[in-house]
């Protein structure tokens, strides 16, 4: 199911899961409403972890950093100033 997105599965499930909420409370349109945004969160964050998984094992196919384990871009690890600040990452940090 490469490409297709998972927001509309996860808004019908959760409309369907908040109206029997809200059947069970006495308040459908606010169980209704809560299982839209639920399933709407929800649906994007398996998207979310979809691209995720796509993006990484396209980088490991191709290096294009200095090192093997270098995929280039930017440092993301913080500056603990151990090394006097001058990391040449891009990270930021810079001695002073």
């Amino acid at each position: 199911m490469q490409g297709q997105s998972f927001i509309g599965v996860g808004l019908a499930l959760g409309v369907a899961i908040g109206a029997a909420i809200g059947i069970a409370t006495g308040n459908v349109a606010v169980g209704i409403g809560v299982g839209v945004a639920i399933g709407v969160g929800a649906g994007f964050a398996i998207d979310a972890g979809r691209r995720k998984g796509r993006n990484e094992a396209s980088r490991s196919d191709s290096s294009s950093g200095a090192y093997a384990s270098d995929s280039g871009g930017r440092d993301k690890s913080p500056d603990t100033g151990a090394d006097g600040g001058s990391d040449g990452g891009g990270d930021g940090g810079g001695g002073d």
